[in-house]
């Protein structure tokens, strides 16, 4: 590996088996489908690349969403025409708890979100509210958290509950930069309730020997 390579603003990554793959819209690709914040280590070793290329990569794209254009020659698409600039996208790539993800602009916090609400149906599942629960007694509460309490995996379903406007993301754990997750004002709205202080005690409903829940 060369030491300070120049860094081209089009970065081919050589998959066995695969065409020449663009290092910034790998990395896109990646954020994409990604639910937690990814540090710039770890999306280099997804890349198989240098960590201060994927740097340059996070600010050419960042600034693609910002529609500032980039430095450099002008990018190409696969039909060798000039890229589009100045277009700023109804999203962003924000660093957050170290790592890096997407979000909506602020500005369309609102409008995205009656559109999911309106788009969804109006009854929870049974593992929705079972995960629900978990975090509105458990609050702040990471994925991994919750995930060990119920045994399964509930990526999917707190990414409805997020859509519904029930859990919201309040904070970062400060040691693994995983996002913490709490209930909303909708939540209590929907409960009838005031606080979350008004929630009945879990313990007494819980079987002998269950872990997870320690206190009334």
């Amino acid at each position: 590996m060369e030491d300070g390579p120049e860094l081209s603003i089009s970065t081919p990554l050589d998959v066995p088996g695969q065409p020449h793959l663009d290092l910034d819209r790998a990395l896109e690709a990646i954020l994409f489908i990604a639910d937690e914040p990814q540090s710039v280590v770890s999306l280099a070793a997804a890349v198989a690349r240098p960590v201060a290329e994927v740097r340059s990569s996070i600010a050419r794209l960042r600034s693609d969403y910002d529609g500032t254009g980039t430095s450099g020659e002008p990018r190409t698409d696969v039909a060798g025409e000039p890229e589009a600039r100045g277009i700023r996208r109804g999203f962003e790539l924000r660093e957050v708890g170290g790592g890096w993800r997407f979000y909506v602009r602020a500005e369309y916090d609102t409008l995205v979100a009656d559109f999911v609400l309106t788009q969804s149906s109006t009854r929870l599942s049974q593992a929705a509210l079972e995960t629900l629960s978990v975090i509105a007694y458990k609050q702040p509460i990471s994925r991994s958290q919750v995930a060990s309490i119920r045994a399964v995996n509930v990526d999917s379903v707190v990414r409805t509950l997020l859509g519904r406007g029930l859990v919201t993301e309040v904070d970062t754990d400060p040691e693994t930069g995983a996002i913490l997750y709490g209930t909303t004002e909708l939540l209590l709205t929907n409960l009838g309730i005031n606080s979350l202080d008004e929630l009945p005690h879990i313990s007494p409903l819980l079987d002998d020997g269950q872990e997870g829940f320690d206190f009334d």
